[in-house]
């Protein structure tokens, strides 16, 4: 359960970073590295090293305890979070696209290593971006991102929104991995939010 609880506190980083980007036009810089690193983190042998500590999905385990205790703040990172979860489902099954995606995604990681973190960073987020498009959003349900007009026009903005929503997207993957399942969340909501708030608690 601790280990499921963290990953799904790794789908409610992205998605309230993603909340945070369209409504605000700024977001957590040192959450969203997380976020995009966890996307290059495939080798790693538990689920605190896809995100490299608790504190860095703190974001995350926050919104996840606000969610389960049916506070409606991060409404829209909750309809994020279960569009991905179900959009998880599909993507399983297509075993050429994650190949695919896994390929992409190994090669976005080895490049820009010459440049300053955030122009780097910046980068990755445009090639992860243009991916999601030509991959993930072809899956139903597409995620209609809500926010304003001038964020949601500013092309640095859109491409962590992609990025982000990528990110959520590996986070529901090693969920799954882990068995969880829409079951364990509607049956099992106390002990994940006791879960939560244990790894907060550190």
């Amino acid at each position: 359960m601790r280990q499921r609880t963290l990953a799904m506190a790794g789908v409610f980083q992205a998605t309230e970073l993603v909340r945070q980007a369209a409504t605000h036009g700024t977001w957590s810089g040192y959450a969203a590295s997380t976020c995009l690193e966890s996307l290059f983190s495939v080798q790693s042998e538990s689920v605190e090293d896809v995100y490299g500590s608790i504190d860095r999905v703190r974001l995350g385990i926050e919104t996840l305890i606000s969610v389960l205790h049916g506070e409606s703040q991060h409404v829209d990172a909750l309809r994020y979070a279960v569009g991905l979860l179900q959009i998880e489902r599909k993507f399983r099954n297509k075993r050429a696209l994650q190949d695919s995606v896994g390929e992409s995604l190994e090669q976005f990681a080895k490049q820009y290593g010459e440049l300053e973190l955030h122009e780097r960073q910046d980068k990755q987020a445009k090639d992860i971006a243009s991916l999601y498009q030509e991959t993930i959003s072809s899956i139903s349900p597409r995620i209609i991102v809500q926010g304003g007009p001038r964020y949601l026009q500013a092309e640095r903005t859109v491409n962590w929104i992609r990025t982000l929503l990528f990110c959520g997207l590996r986070s529901a993957v090693l969920w799954d991995q882990l068995g969880g399942s829409r079951w364990s969340l509607m049956f099992g909501r106390k002990q994940m939010a006791a879960e939560a708030e244990d790894l907060l608690r550190g």
